[in-house]
């Protein structure tokens, strides 16, 4: 992802929204929030609206995205508040997580990568949830028309089903679909999952 089309496109938008000062939390952030504890991975942060909401409520957070604008508003909102949250600059085509966490979140993060590496990246996450953790994935689907924040060949939208199918095994708390209307009559059509992991692993 980075160095990509897809980071220039969301590094100018994180932009012009620290400028404005526009911090509110998305639909899909609100969903998660009440959903984390403890010590929490938010992959594709963004602005890091969410990383700072969960930190402002007592978790400790590790927030990483490819904007470098982002993580430059996220580490000063930590340093002048005093909250928990660790802000660093990655490279999705190449991250691992390593450590284990009570909730791993990915909104609006993986449909930026080829499906190979976007099911990598899932994977990954799943595996580093603690057993009776939560997982939050976020993805556009099929049926989405607004692609311009897409480099041409590297992206995937999900189908209908994936991301629940990906979940087996898990005990789904919250699946749900939204669209959206998006510039020049197309839309955003997204899958949204809250899942628990077993006690037992998996």
């Amino acid at each position: 992802m980075k160095g990509n089309l897809t980071v220039a496109f969301f590094d100018a938008q994180f932009e012009r929204q620290a400028r404005a000062a526009d911090f509110a939390l998305n639909p899909f952030e609100k969903l998660a929030l009440p959903f984390l504890h403890g010590r929490v991975l938010d992959m594709g942060c963004g602005l890091g609206n969410l990383s700072i909401e969960a930190a402002r409520c007592g978790c400790s957070v590790i927030a990483l995205d490819a904007s470098p604008h982002a993580i430059t508003r996220i580490r000063q909102t930590a340093l002048a508040e005093a909250l928990p949250i660790i802000a660093a600059e990655v490279d999705f085509e190449s991250y691992a997580a390593t450590d284990m966490f009570d909730a791993v979140v990915a909104i609006g993060l993986l449909m930026f990568f080829p499906k190979k590496r976007a099911l990598e990246l899932l994977a990954n996450a799943q595996a580093h949830v603690l057993p009776g953790g939560m997982a939050i994935v976020n993805v556009l689907v099929e049926g989405t028309t607004y692609l311009e924040m897409f480099e041409p060949g590297h992206y995937y939208l999900f189908s209908e089903n994936e991301l629940r199918e990906f979940f087996s095994g898990w005990e789904v708390l919250e699946f749900r679909r939204d669209s959206f209307p998006a510039p020049g009559q197309t839309v955003k059509e997204f899958a949204t999952i809250v899942a628990r992991k077993p006690n037992s692993g998996l």
